[in-house]
């Protein structure tokens, strides 16, 4: 068997080749709409192949997750200046006066919307005084006091007692306003001398707390309308 190779190549300079070399694959980029894939995100085709075939790898865009907004906070907590103090839930602010001819200072509760406490502020020369700690000090106890009172009105204002005597007996009768928007009302409720609960009514919101109403209603077995 003759296994020596032949040096003669053809004088057009063509080559004879055995079966067909496929093509390389190769990535196929247009103009593209927009919001289509970026050329990094296309699949590979052939050359052969059509644009409009059914891509071979399906291409996502990256989610995307928003950072979290940063917290924040509500008052002034931790700032201590000239102007401005925070501490224990409270803060101090220096602030002109509504005549705009002096200074004023306002304490408040963290998260409220309305200060619990504002006075005129004493002047340095002419600027205001600073702030400091013994001067905060001072005004939180002010405001803590103002606070004390206004819950004191408010209970006085909702709650009412009377002490009568009916039936051989002593009688503690409390009444109770509740504020609620859609249904105010009050209770009515009378306890004995041991202090137990007796009874209770649910009575109008306007009710007048009296010994002489108290009286009646016990004296009639604790029964009468609401219209009473």
């Amino acid at each position: 068997m003759n296994n020596q190779m032949s040096f003669n190549f053809p004088l057009d300079g063509s080559f004879a080749m055995a079966g067909r070399v496929p093509q390389a694959r190769r990535r196929t980029l247009s103009s593209l709409p927009a919001g289509a894939l970026i050329p990094s995100q296309l699949a590979l085709m052939g050359a052969d192949e059509s644009p409009d075939a059914p891509a071979l790898i399906e291409c996502r865009l990256p989610i995307i997750v928003p950072a979290p907004a940063p917290v924040v906070p509500e008052a002034v907590a931790g700032v201590r200046d000239a102007r401005q103090w925070g501490e224990d839930g409270w803060s101090a602010r220096v602030i002109k006066s509504d005549d705009a001819e002096g200074w004023a200072v306002e304490m408040r509760r963290d998260g409220e919307s309305e200060p619990a406490l504002v006075q005129p502020w004493r002047m340095a020369g002419d600027s205001p005084e600073p702030l400091g700690a013994s001067a905060f000090s001072a005004l939180l106890r002010q405001a803590s006091a103002v606070l004390q009172r206004q819950t004191a009105q408010r209970q006085a204002h909702l709650h009412k007692q009377v002490t009568v005597r009916a039936g051989d007996a002593q009688w503690e009768v409390t009444l109770d306003i509740v504020p609620d928007e859609y249904d105010p009302h009050a209770l009515l409720e009378a306890f004995d001398e041991s202090g137990e609960s007796a009874a209770r009514q649910k009575v109008a919101a306007d009710f007048r707390l009296t010994a002489a109403a108290a009286r009646a209603w016990i004296e009639s077995d604790f029964r009468f309308s609401e219209g009473d």
